[in-house]
């Protein structure tokens, strides 16, 4: 079936709040070399779409200026060159932006075969929070089985996933959330440690429960004041990954500290990485975590679904940190 010339979309009006997106007709885009073109059921939503919205993360220049970077749906269309897919397959895939909309495009390695049993709306909310996950914690953190790991934020997105593949593959979970009700889903989805942030230092709970050692491992997306806290919290070799700065990116920090234990600072942010980089993220995804959700053994937390023109509502809810796991748009 030939796709339609014109497709409804969700842009950024101006750098504001949630109420600059705004629905508009837009043409449909042609898939390049490469490339495939996704009728788009359903999008995930995430925080870089809405530091996109407010001016604060601008999309790389050959990039749809469309908010959305993961979505689910059926191949259209394909580009010259491409040879992993046909038109009618279902996949999930990670976009470099255009995800609000009915039709997309990305580079062919990085859609995925929509696992047993998904329905498009869960398939739609895994490629951005796996891709940074698996990336992050598992190829350039390291994690292996028998180490300790505290992920912040466990219930956002990355949280609730990162605790999951972590569990899966032998470490040992801390986590952070905002209450009691948040911490107890932490602990259901495999974390061994939960702490309630605004009860308790999670420095001083760690020193409790490693008996002073810290843990291995901490992924962090709050910045600020954490920094300093994170390095004292981790173990001998420890190492800390930053993936974004949710307080700042700017902290006075006394350096001896990394040379006498040996600590290790690194991170990434995914939408910049090369297609050959995501290519091999994806590829890795598929052979190690894709039979999980095949089996069942790993899911995403799903909490809420706003259809396509509820963007900005969609937007408010998740700056409001009320959720737990991924917030979805409808859009077929």
């Amino acid at each position: 079936m030939k796709s339609p010339e014109s497709m409804r979309a969700i842009e950024i009006r101006e750098p504001g709040g949630p109420e600059v997106l705004t629905e508009v007709s837009r043409p449909v885009p042609a898939p390049g070399d490469g490339q495939v073109l996704i009728r788009i059921d359903a999008a995930g939503v995430n925080r870089p779409d809405c530091l996109q919205r407010a001016g604060l993360y601008a999309p790389p220049p050959t990039a749809s200026d469309l908010p959305g970077l993961e979505a689910a749906g059926t191949i259209v269309a394909t580009g010259t060159g491409t040879t992993r897919w046909q038109v009618g397959d279902q996949v999930t895939a990670l976009l470099p932006g255009g995800g609000y909309a009915e039709f997309a495009v990305t580079h062919e390695e990085h859609a995925l075969p929509v696992p047993s049993g998904f329905d498009m709306q869960a398939a739609a909310a895994l490629c951005e929070t796996f891709f940074t996950v698996w990336s992050n914690v598992f190829t350039r953190g390291g994690l292996k089985a028998g180490e300790s790991f505290l992920v912040h934020g466990g219930t956002s997105g990355i949280g609730t996933t990162a605790i999951q593949l972590a569990h899966q593959f032998g470490a040992r979970v801390f986590t952070t959330a905002g209450s009691a009700e948040k911490c107890e889903r932490c602990l259901e989805l495999g974390a061994g440690v939960a702490i309630n942030y605004r009860e308790q230092d999670f420095v001083d709970r760690i020193a409790d429960e490693t008996k002073g050692g810290g843990v291995d491992l901490i992924l962090d997306m709050v910045g600020g004041d954490y920094i300093p806290r994170n390095l004292a919290a981790l173990a001998e070799d420890g190492r800390l990954v930053q993936i974004a700065f949710l307080r700042g990116p700017k902290q006075t920090l006394n350096l001896a500290r990394l040379m006498t234990r040996r600590l290790t600072i690194t991170g990434s942010t995914l939408r910049p990485q090369s297609d050959r980089a995501k290519a091999r993220i994806a590829r890795d995804l598929s052979e190690k975590v894709w039979p999980l959700l095949d089996t069942g053994r790993v899911h995403p937390v799903m909490d809420s679904v706003f259809g396509l023109g509820e963007a900005a509502e969609a937007h408010r809810y998740m700056e409001s940190s009320a959720h737990i796991g991924k917030i979805v748009l409808s859009v077929s």
